[in-house]
C-alpha cells in the first residue's frame, strides 16, 4: 500500500541529532554530541525515597488521572519561585504542566500560527522546536546570531518585510546550540520590537538555572508590561529529563488555549513524575541544589576547555560558555563542516553534531559543530578531547 502523508508531516525528517546518536552504540565511541545531564548529577537516592514515600502514602495520586494544567502543588511552587524571579505576574499569567519544554514550544506554535504565519527563530537554533514549528506549516525565518544574541537590524527587518510575524522565539540563556546568552540591551531591543510590530515573544529557558560563571540577565519576561511573553521552562536539565516535566506560562488567554490543545493531546503530564518534582523542591533546599549541579557542570567544562587548548589546531575558534552544556566550535571558511564531523565518528570514534543540524535549512553553509561535555565522564572528556585535537591538527595543521 502507498500511503499519502498529510502535507503537514510529508516534509518532516529525522532529527540529524537523533541520527548521530545511533553511532553513540558502537563500540569505542566517544559521544560529544548528546546534551544529557550528567550521570553524577542525578539525584537517584533522593528520588528514590520520595517515590517510595508517595507510594506508600498517597498511591493513587501517583497512579489515577490527573488534570491537564497539572498538578496544583507543583504549579503554585513553580509559581511562587517564578514570581520571586519576576517571570510571573499574578492576575495576568498562568502556568500548565507539560511533557517537556518541547511540548510547551509546540502547543505555543499550535495555538497562535495558521499554515503560512512567519515564525522568526535564531540561526542556529534548537533542532527540536524548529521541527515541531515545521510541522504547522509555518514560514520559519531565522536571524543570525551575534555573540550576544540576535543582530537586531536584521530582526526588525525581518519584522518589516515578511508575512504575518506572530512569534519571535528565543533561548536567550546558554542557547542551544552556541552556548551564548543574549546581552541585556538586546534582550530590551528585543522586547521594544515586538511591541512596536505587535507578536508574541516565546522565552525558552532550560538552561537558565546552569550559569556558572558571570552575572544572570534578566528574563525578557521580567519586561513584559504588555503581557505578550510566554515562558518555557523543565526540570530536564535539573532534575531529570526522563520524567518529561516542564512547565509553559504567560497570558492566561494563551494557557487557556494551550490546555485544551493538551487535553486532546495526551490528557495530562505524567502525575507520578510531577508530584515528585513537587516534593523534591519542597524538602529540598534548591539553591544549593543547583549551586552544586553549577560545580559540576563547570569542572566539566573546564576539563574539555583545558584539552582543547593544548590539543585542538589554532584555526578552530570557540568561545567559553558561561553556562549550559555546550561549547560551539567553528572551523576555517575553507573546510568541509560536514566532511570533518562523518571522519570524527568513522575514522576516530568521536561523534559530534555538525552544525547545519540546528538550521532552518540543512543545506544552508555552516562552517560550525557543537560539542557537549556534561554527558561523557572525565576521562572520556580528556581522551576524546585529545584525540579530536590530533585529527583537528592533521586535517587543518597547527
Amino acid at each position: 500500500m502507498n500511503f499519502q502523508f498529510s502535507d503537514n508531516v510529508a516534509a518532516l525528517q529525522p532529527s540529524a541529532i537523533r541520527e548521530i546518536l545511533k553511532f553513540t552504540g558502537m563500540p569505542g565511541v566517544i559521544s560529544f554530541a548528546a546534551g544529557n545531564p550528567a550521570p553524577e548529577a542525578f539525584p537517584t537516592e533522593t528520588v528514590a525515597q520520595i517515590s517510595a514515600d508517595l507510594l506508600r502514602e498517597d498511591p493513587i495520586l501517583a497512579m489515577q488521572y490527573s488534570i491537564t494544567e497539572g498538578y496544583p502543588a507543583l504549579r503554585n511552587l513553580l509559581k511562587e519561585r517564578m514570581t520571586a524571579e519576576k517571570a510571573f505576574c499574578e492576575g495576568k499569567d498562568e502556568l500548565i504542566i507539560t511533557s517537556g519544554a518541547q511540548q510547551a514550544n509546540e502547543l505555543t506554535c499550535k495555538v497562535l500560527l495558521n499554515k503560512g504565519d512567519t515564525l522568526i527563530c535564531e540561526a542556529p537554533s534548537f533542532i527540536g522546536s524548529i521541527n515541531a514549528f515545521k510541522s504547522y506549516g509555518v514560514n520559519l525565518f531565522s536571524i543570525p546570531l551575534e555573540s550576544d544574541g540576535m543582530n537586531i537590524e536584521a530582526l526588525e527587518e525581518a519584522l518589516k518585510t515578511q508575512p504575518n510575524c506572530k512569534i519571535i522565539y528565543v533561548i536567550p540563556n546558554f542557547q542551544n546550540p552556541t552556548g551564548g546568552v543574549m546581552s541585556l540591551e538586546k534582550r530590551k531591543a528585543l522586547y521594544e520590537l515586538a511591541c512596536r510590530y505587535d507578536v508574541v515573544i516565546l522565552e525558552d529557558n532550560p538552561y537558565g538555572d546552569l550559569r556558572y560563571d558571570g552575572e544572570n540577565v534578566p528574563s525578557i519576561k521580567s519586561m513584559d508590561t504588555e503581557n505578550r511573553v510566554v515562558y518555557s521552562g523543565t526540570f530536564s536539565k535539573i532534575l531529570a529529563p526522563g520524567f518529561r516535566v516542564g512547565y509553559v506560562s504567560g497570558p492566561a488567554e494563551i494557557i487557556s488555549k494551550i490546555t485544551v490543545c493538551k487535553q486532546v493531546s495526551d490528557v495530562h503530564s505524567n502525575i507520578w513524575a510531577q508530584a515528585v518534582c513537587e516534593r523534591f523542591m519542597r524538602i529540598t533546599n534548591m539553591d544549593e541544589y543547583l549551586a552544586n549541579l553549577r560545580n559540576i557542570y563547570r569542572r566539566k567544562r573546564d576539563i574539555m576547555l583545558s584539552e582543547m587548548k593544548t590539543s585542538f589546531s589554532k584555526k578552530i575558534s570557540y568561545q567559553k560558555p558561561q553556562g549550559g552544556l555546550f561549547i560551539w566550535c567553528t572551523l576555517p571558511d575553507d573546510c568541509d563542516m560536514n566532511a570533518f564531523c562523518k571522519k570524527a565518528v568513522s575514522e576516530y570514534k568521536i561523534a559530534l553534531v555538525p552544525g547545519n543540524a540546528f538550521l532552518i535549512n540543512e543545506s544552508d553553509k555552516t562552517t560550525s559543530f557543537r560539542m557537549n561535555f556534561s554527558t561523557p565522564t572525565d576521562e572520556q572528556l580528556i581522551e576524546g578531547t585529545r584525540i579530536l585535537g590530533a585529527m583537528s591538527k592533521e586535517v587543518l595543521g597547527e
